[in-house]
């Protein structure tokens, strides 16, 4: 937690936006409380306050009319596995009958080649050819390069987000420092360059080739096409913000490019095999320092992001010697215009980026059509030829809100490309007590944004995303994560994790609970079964939380062997079977009402029943997240992001973090799994 935020009234996570949504648009809370009304919410718990919206239409998609496909079978997705127990212990467990190897830990060289130095001994060089930092959402793709989900399963390119990084576990003259999991304290009142661009160079994603050896363990492969792409990456920007006066910088005058990407959290994979990286928590990495009156003067695409007025999350604007490459963290107006200075780098932030894993020549290019918020990830809905493209994503803060693409042009499978993300209509979700819903258009010129109200063209209503939800009546969400979609009936899911800062006045059907520890999982079906439509309807798959405090569509049992809290990463294998991983907060994990649930983990869902098993737990103070499978489904990989986070400054001081993971030695990495079913199976069964 940046030490500047320590004064806050209430709690955040390493790196959380400081809560910025002021408008008075209803909340998910307020929608419930409409809905059942105030008695029904407060009267027999919440298992009865919830009868009313969860699991409320769960009908096959024939028995709705639906315009496409086949209903799926009423039992759902088999579930094959006994459920493992919630664990507090630093390992990692899963059900008999699977094996775990570890992969790519952060340091990993992209080369193939043994690391030869501990992480804390690295170079900035040698970081920026090797694994990031901080694992998070990721990809198997089959190395013929062809489809997303189709091709090889011993061989190809894994393509991994990393949120951010712990500078303790990177740097050598940490050890033995009483330092927290926030930055590194400035000597002499700076920052070492080669630290900070150590730390640049393990953000952002990696791009490395694994394969299965005879002896059934993967490794990496060389490959000239392995590389990283960091926050000092140079990066196209496309779409309406394209050459914007807002996105004009010292760097690139004409507003068509920025060096890097910061804080990749989900991901999502494009019906043309590429890869796209999500910028979540990006705000605090720039810092403005602009006064009027001795008060803090941030521009609204600022201050509606919550960029900080003092330090930066890690200080990078303040290395000795400075620098073109670090002051560009500095977004105070201090040149005579926008192209003599950086007070506009920060509106270059905040997008989805496109990544084409096979060509390293190909730039990356940040895709301006679908938005600027705290991108949790992306999802897409499926690819029909001569239909529109449409993508779901979350605004991971609290109080904000879940959007949805839908491109101007149809797919056609033999052409299309990333231009097909560059036109469309980005619209906001407004979800209503009855169980309906509406997607609202995020145009300029469409109900209020306007000139008149501040917002000139589509380049401001996008670079103020947030504001033109705000003005068009979006609804406040507890904190939307991840998205996936159903593959049988085309449902969408999204997570919303929690949000302890929800009052009773702002409870409503979506987001039920008030101080909302635990999380829940809402879904939709869209009009016709149309992805492309406007209007959908809504209820709840899970009330996260205790045993008695929660509650599962299909009434299917909660209970030692699948209760759940603080939903996060979600993913559907071919089968149906939702995936559902955990992310307690680090301020919270082992402690208070959090306790019981032990370390994070992931769990299987069969999404009909709502039948639920816990199929994996982690390590100390880590976050489970981010998980694939090889096209066969018989070898599963999975992220463990953080481990030993919750290690106090003063343990970390005297040598004891509270994780040694992967290695039993040494300061913990973030790691990525393999798992696999020892004869050989399908993930799950």
């Amino acid at each position: 937690m940046p030490d500047d935020l320590r004064h806050l009234p209430y709690d955040l996570e390493a790196g959380d936006e400081i809560p910025s949504n002021t408008s008075p648009n209803p909340s998910f809370a307020e929608i419930a409380e409409a809905r059942l009304g105030r008695r029904g919410m407060l009267m027999g718990g919440l298992a009865t306050a919830i009868a009313g919206f969860i699991g409320a239409e769960t009908r096959p998609a024939a028995a709705q009319g639906a315009a496409q496909g086949a209903a799926p079978a009423a039992s759902g997705p088999a579930i094959g596995f006994k459920a493992v127990p919630i664990s507090p212990n630093d390992t990692v467990v899963v059900p008999e009958g699977y094996s775990v190897q570890v992969l790519i830990p952060q340091g990993t060289p992209l080369s193939g080649e043994p690391a030869g130095k501990s992480l804390g001994a690295m170079t900035a060089a040698e970081q920026g050819a090797a694994v990031g930092a901080h694992h998070d959402g990721m990809h198997f793709f089959p190395i013929e390069g062809r489809e997303p989900d189709q091709g090889s399963s011993t061989d190809g390119f894994l393509v991994v987000n990393h949120e951010y990084i712990e500078p303790r576990f990177m740097h050598a003259r940490a050890v033995g420092m009483s330092v927290g999991n926030g930055r590194m304290p400035l000597t002499g009142g700076a920052r070492d360059p080669e630290e900070v661009r150590k730390e640049i160079n393990a953000h952002g994603v990696s791009i490395v080739r694994i394969a299965k050896g005879a002896d059934g363990q993967w490794a990496v492969k060389a490959d000239p096409r392995s590389r990283r792409v960091t926050a000092a990456t140079p990066m196209e920007i496309s779409g309406p913000v394209r050459g914007h006066a807002l996105v004009r910088t010292k760097y690139s005058p004409d507003g068509t490019r920025v060096r890097g990407t910061v804080n990749n959290c989900a991901h999502g994979v494009t019906p043309w095999n590429t890869y796209m990286t999500a910028e979540e928590n990006w705000a605090g990495y720039f810092r403005n320092l602009d006064q009027q009156d001795q008060k803090p003067n941030l521009p609204r695409e600022h201050a509606r992001y919550g960029v900080p007025t003092g330090q930066t999350r890690y200080n990078w604007d303040q290395v000795q010697g400075g620098g073109d490459e670090f002051e560009r963290f500095n977004v105070s107006s201090t040149g005579a215009d926008a192209t003599q200075d950086y007070r506009n780098e920060v509106n270059a932030f905040g997008w989805l980026v496109e990544i084409d894993p096979f060509n390293p020549n190909a730039m990356p290019v940040k895709r301006t059509a679908l938005g600027r918020f705290a991108h949790e990830g992306i999802v897409f809905g499926p690819a029909r030829e001569g239909r529109p493209v449409v993508a779901y994503s979350g605004d991971d803060s609290t109080f904000e809100y879940i959007y949805k693409f839908v491109s101007a042009r149809p797919f056609a499978r033999a052409t299309a490309n990333g231009s097909l993300l560059d036109e469309g209509v980005l619209y906001v979700a407004k979800f209503n007590a009855d169980g309906t819903g509406e997607w609202l258009p995020l145009q300029h010129g469409v109900g209020p944004l306007t000139a008149a109200n501040g917002f000139a063209d589509q380049g401001e209503v996008l670079v103020n995303t947030r504001l033109a939800a705000d003005a068009v009546g979006a609804t406040k969400m507890d904190r939307p994560e991840w998205g996936a979609v159903d593959p049988r009936d085309g449902r969408v899911y999204f997570t919303l994790t929690n949000n302890s800062r929800r009052t009773e006045a702002q409870r409503d059907a979506a987001n039920p609970r008030a101080q909302n520890q635990f999380g829940q999982i809402i879904r939709w079906r869209e009009a016709n079964d149309d992805h492309a439509a406007t209007r959908f309807t809504w209820d709840l798959f899970l009330i996260a939380g205790p045993e008695g405090n929660s509650r599962i569509a299909g009434n299917a049992p909660v209970n030692a062997d699948n209760m759940l809290a603080c939903p996060d990463g979600l993913w559907f294998d071919a089968d149906g079977r939702m995936w559902i991983q955990t992310d307690i907060g680090e301020s919270e994990q082992l402690r208070g009402a959090l306790a019981p649930f032990g370390n994070n983990a992931m769990l299987c869902a069969n999404p009909v029943t709502g039948e639920t098993r816990r199929f994996l737990t982690g390590p100390n103070g880590q976050e489970v997240t981010g998980v694939i499978t090889t096209p066969d489904r018989r070898t599963m990989f999975v992220n463990l992001q953080h481990p030993g986070a919750t290690t106090s400054a003063a343990d970390w001081a005297a040598g004891r973090p509270n994780s040694r993971f992967p290695n039993g030695e040494g300061a913990p990495l973030s790691a990525t799994l393999v798992i696999t079913k020892n004869d050989g199976g399908i993930i799950g069964t």
